[in-house]
């Protein structure tokens, strides 16, 4: 099974609310058997998908063809012998909600990733609420 992890830019010039991504991306990787964990801020996107490896691969070459994506980099791809991420789970921190719970939440959903893509959204997570 493959696993990527990328993170990417929203693209002001092509907003879209977060619910109608949650939305899409449950029917899709329902469809396509993929599981993982985007984190979305309205500013960046961190995302794990993994399944299959051609569902995988289809996704991300949807996600990089999305005009609301900007700046993707790819922070890893490897083959993992089981999920990580369980289910599909969206982790959104609402303007005002409080940043030690939101930090929890995050932990709670990466606790069986392995400790570097763990590390990077509990990383990005930290960097995020104290800007």
């Amino acid at each position: 099974m493959l696993q990527l992890v990328y993170v990417s830019s929203a693209n002001p010039a092509a907003p879209c609310p977060t619910q109608d991504i949650l939305t899409v991306s449950r029917r899709n990787n329902a469809r396509d058997r993929i599981s993982g964990l985007l984190y979305a801020d309205g500013g960046r996107f961190l995302q794990a998908l993994e399944g299959p490896e051609v569902a995988v691969e289809a996704a991300f070459t949807r996600i990089q063809c999305d005009p609301r994506h900007r700046a993707i980099v790819l922070l890893s791809r490897r083959i993992v012998d089981r999920r990580e991420f369980g289910h599909w789970e969206m982790a959104h921190r609402a303007p005002g909600a409080d940043a030690a719970s939101f930090l929890a939440d995050v932990q709670r959903l990466t606790a069986d990733a392995s400790p570097d893509v763990r590390g990077t959204f509990e990383g990005l997570v930290q960097t995020r609420v104290l800007a």
